[in-house]
């Protein structure tokens, strides 16, 4: 073989079922320098493959999750060139931990290439590395062993360093998320959870080696029978592989652990990420009075580029899942699993599980007898003890676990009689749109992290650091403080209404700057950020519309801030979010300057080619008001929107638009599922910036921020649009 080869295996040849084949077809892929390519058996010499991919910058590796092909799970991977959608390699893997390892050495591949070259007019070269090669240690032991040796010599010098140090750092303590200290930097993990408890959770006891807490939050939208979010937190000595892989099973090895369960079945796979369950559950208050209850609920899961997974679920209403004959149907309001790598003791892996559940256990106990729902909460979340015995008094475990395949229910001894409806019980249905949708987010936020950045500084600019660093901050002290001849937004209007009320709807606002941790000036040095400050741009207006089909180049409408901008001279920056659907939705937001700074990172931004737009445009999303479910899953994590879905630059002398496809990839398209259905009941924040990756960019600055709350899809609006805008 090549010395070229970056790695080699045997793996699933994934694809279309064909008529009279029902078996596993392996094929021996091979990854080289710049090509992909699989063969029949172990290539000899000048063996011509069966297909090859040449990989580039514009190559994606896409996560397609957990799938059942020909009587096996299997984990799905697909590379394919996003200029060239239909030519692709689609492989599985019987085990994680191995199609991670692919995923992060073709990404490797592909991110070498792209920081070997800059683009037009650009001098400046990014250096990237994924989750398997970052600085942080506390990855999974899986993706240790993925790691090139090299790169961890190098990461050595910042062992505390984490790529998700930047998720939820400097917002405002009115910030109503629980999870934002548990994705941030691991190697602080016990300062920050204790933190956070002392400010939004009540810890009740410690039970079984188990912490139990309370959530203090008061929430209003919820039924009185539905007691608050209760969470028990626990260390496991096992690897994230293992634990996942445990808590996704619903076969007879549950019984050993998890003294809840009775029995599950698999109602539908929605895709990789995402199916519909049906639960029974095993309560011990009382059986001979009170009868069992039993779950239909959504299960999604991720895994976040720290090498934690997130595990969530939500109860749903199935036509395959009636509720059941002597059972009560219980009614998960949100609830799931967070499983995150802690540094080993003693050469063994640890890994904290935190458990949540909200539920609304239903019938007459529940109202007449607390105790009865605090009883079989607690009971629920003893499992996180049940993990940590099952894998302490396990042996030694040589080969990967497989996730077993799940028994469907209609081939189940739990019956569906489609006779019988749903119930009604203040349970938010989701449709079927929507939970594709959801399941497909693939870690959207954490997938292209801004911490995917490596930089190379040269000696003397090492040694002038400490000499300089207070210099720097007195600069860039002296710059903010320099007056700006600030643009008259009197003029400017969209059909979406400013209000800069707290408890307004249906509306949006300018979000502070401070809100959102950026990098530093230093950041290349010691990885530190800070509050981001004033925007570099004035948002001038929002619209809020809607069409049979998706709204392309919405800055040519006639009266459009945009339009107005160019009457004053002034240069626009547009960025149009666009959500698929049945109906199609668009939120643009017009931010307007005077005139660009020559130079500028922005600058070059604006008229750069689209691979180097790609690799630098970051959002940083926060939802600081919504349920558990949706706060988790959108998260606070600085995403690049490039390298998540397609964008689409349309550059005018005086304007850049920018259309985001969410619906192009299935990266993005699990936040809308979640996110839609519940949206008059989120406020969500977006910052939107240019990433910067050289001492000579730093520290980044915010092309702006906005705040949208409790939007209502009713007052979104048909626009005018000339036909070939459209």
């Amino acid at each position: 073989m090549s010395s070229k080869v970056v790695y080699e295996g045997w793996m699933v040849r994934y694809g279309r079922r064909k008529i009279g084949r029902s078996f596993i077809h392996m094929r021996y892929f091979v990854l080289e320098s710049r090509l992909l390519a699989y063969y029949k058996r172990k290539p000899q010499d000048n063996q011509v493959p069966i297909k090859t991919l040449l990989i580039d910058g514009n190559c994606r590796v896409e996560d397609r999750g957990l799938k059942t092909h020909h009587g096996h799970m299997v984990y799905v991977l697909s590379v394919y060139n996003k200029k060239e959608n239909y030519h692709r390699i689609t492989m599985a893997a019987f085990n994680i931990q191995e199609a991670l390892i692919w995923k992060e050495k073709i990404e490797y591949v592909i991110d070498q290439h792209q920081g070997a070259q800059p683009s037009s007019g650009n001098k400046y070269i990014s250096f990237e590395y994924k989750s398997g090669m970052d600085n942080g240690k506390t990855t999974s032991s899986s993706d240790r062993e993925s790691q090139f040796s090299a790169q961890e010599d190098e990461d050595e010098a910042h062992p505390n360093l984490s790529r998700r140090t930047t998720i939820g750092n400097g917002l405002p303590e009115s910030i109503f998320d629980w999870t934002r200290e548990i994705d941030s930097d691991l190697s602080n993990q016990n300062i920050n959870d204790q933190a956070f408890s002392r400010k939004h959770w009540r810890l009740l006891q410690c039970q079984n080696g188990l912490r139990i807490f309370e959530e203090l939050l008061e929430v209003d939208y919820l039924p009185r029978s539905c007691s608050r979010a209760m969470k028990a937190v626990g260390v496991v000595e096992a690897t994230c592989e293992e634990i996942f892989e445990l808590v996704m099973s619903m076969d007879g090895t549950r019984f050993e652990w998890d003294c809840s369960f009775q029995h599950g079945s698999l109602v539908e796979e929605v895709d990789g990420h995402t199916a519909v369950l049906y639960h029974r559950l095993q309560l011990d208050w009382f059986p001979m009075f009170v009868w069992p209850r039993d779950l239909c609920y959504v299960r999604y899961w991720r895994r976040n580029d720290d090498g934690s997974y997130v595990v969530l679920f939500c109860s749903r209403e199935h036509e395959n899942c009636s509720p059941q004959p002597g059972c009560v149907r219980a009614h998960i309001e949100s609830g799931g699993f967070n499983i995150s790598p802690l540094k080993p003791r003693n050469g063994r892996p640890r890994t904290q599980v935190q458990h949540l559940m909200q539920i609304d256990l239903k019938g007459w106990g529940v109202g007449y007898m607390p105790s009865f729902q605090q009883h079989c909460l607690r009971q629920m979340l003893n499992c996180v003890a049940g993990l940590r015995e099952w894998f302490s008094q396990a042996d030694e475990r040589n080969a990967p676990p497989r996730i077993p395949v799940m028994v469907n229910m209609s081939s189940a001894s739990v019956s569906s009689k489609k006779t019988l409806k749903p119930n009604d019980s203040s349970v938010h249905p989701t449709s079927l749109d929507q939970l594709n949708s959801a399941s497909r987010n693939s870690a959207y936020q954490d997938e292209y992290s801004d911490e995917d950045e490596d930089f190379q500084i040269a000696e003397p600019e090492q040694e002038a650091y400490p000499i300089g660093l207070e210099n720097d901050v007195r600069r860039t002290a002296v710059l903010e403080e320099e007056p700006v001849d600030e643009i008259d937004l009197s003029s400017f209007s969209g059909n979406l209404r400013r209000d800069d009320r707290d408890n307004a709807r249906d509306c949006w606002k300018i979000s502070d700057g401070k809100n959102f941790r950026v990098r530093s000036k230093h950041f290349c040095y010691d990885k530190s950020k800070v509050p981001a400050g004033k925007h570099l741009l004035d948002l001038v207006a929002v619209d809020w519309f809607k069409d049979s089909k998706r709204m392309d180049h919405v800055a040519k409408r006639r009266g459009c801030a945009a339009q107005v901008a160019i009457e004053k001279g002034f240069f626009s920056f547009i960025i149009n979010l666009q959500v698929p659907g049945s109906t199609h939705y668009s939120m643009v937001f017009y931010f307007v300057t005077r005139e660009l700074v020559p130079g500028s990172l922005l600058h070059r931004f604006v008229d750069g080619d689209d691979e180097f737009r790609n690799s630098r445009f970051k959002l940083i999303p926060s939802v600081p008001k919504g349920s558990w479910i949706v706060r988790q899953s959108v998260g606070s994590t600085p995403c690049l929107l490039g390298k998540a879905v397609d964008c689409n630059y349309i550059r005018d002398p005086k304007y850049l638009e920018i259309d985001v496809d969410i619906g192009s990839s299935t990266v993005a398209n699990g936040v809308l599922g979640l996110v839609v259905g519940v949206i008059t009941t989120l406020v969500v924040d977006m910052a939107f910036l240019i990433q910067a990756n050289t001492p000579d960019e730093l520290p980044e600055k915010l092309i702006g921020a906005v705040r949208v709350s409790h939007l209502e899809l009713k007052s979104a609006i048909v626009p005018k649009l000339d036909p070939e805008s459209s």
